[in-house]
């Protein structure tokens, strides 16, 4: 049965969401009010109640079945959601920069539009207009499907990549593994040899031999070595 989880990445321990800001060295010219837009401030927006606040306002509006609803295959998603804090507050611009797909975009940018009024950034001691990008990860997983790799969930371009493949009450040389834009050679034990041709997202399908029908899917990031 499939099960979902959305992992912290980092600032502070919690197994639910993944929370942190961005930033970089350039100011942007707001092209509708002429004002600017800082990317990288003395002090970031804040969530009424701080990080704490901003935790529980997530773990209370995010619905975290919106993967499995539509579908995602087996993996890990981090999307990243960008948005304006202006001088008062207020929430604007909110816009995914990832594409994951699955409603997770679609979720994380309607829990921020509706998150209400903000602790605007600092700059030189005075509020500024800045953005914030927020990622989150989903985590989809089957409790009947184990995935080796050497990191979670992450292949690498252009290489033979070993990934153990372990399904409850399915022998393994009863699976047929295949994988979009590369190829999969078994490797003996449960264990095979994936090399897919270019970086983004591949997706691995799992079937029974003699079943004939498809077991699992497994999403995979496919990075540079």
């Amino acid at each position: 049965m499939k099960s979902f989880v959305a992992l912290l990445t980092c600032l502070f321990s919690l197994t639910s969401l993944s929370l942190f800001a961005q930033s970089t060295d350039v100011e942007i010219k707001d092209v509708d009010t002429a004002t600017s837009v800082f990317e990288k401030v003395e002090i970031e927006a804040e969530f009424p109640g701080k990080l704490a606040g901003w935790r529980k306002y997530l773990e209370k509006n995010l619905n975290a079945n919106i993967p499995i609803d539509n579908g995602a295959p087996i993996g890990i998603y981090t999307v990243i959601v960008q948005f304006i804090v202006d001088k008062q507050g207020n929430v604007s611009g909110v816009k995914s920069l990832t594409n994951m797909g699955y409603g997770m975009e679609a979720e994380v940018v309607r829990v921020i539009n509706k998150s209400g009024s903000w602790e605007p950034a600092i700059q030189k001691g005075k509020p500024v207009k800045a953005y914030r990008k927020q990622p989150v990860t989903f985590v989809v997983q089957d409790d009947d499907v184990e995935i080796v790799t050497q990191t979670d969930f992450v292949l690498y371009a252009n290489t033979d990549n070993a990934v153990g493949i372990s399904i409850r009450k399915v022998k393994s040389d009863d699976l047929d593994v295949s994988i979009t834009g590369g190829t999969v050679k078994p490797a003996g034990d449960g264990n095979f040899i994936v090399r897919v041709n270019k970086t983004g997202r591949a997706v691995m399908h799992i079937r029974s031999i003699k079943k004939g029908k498809e077991l699992a899917a497994v999403s995979f990031d496919v990075r540079k070595k």
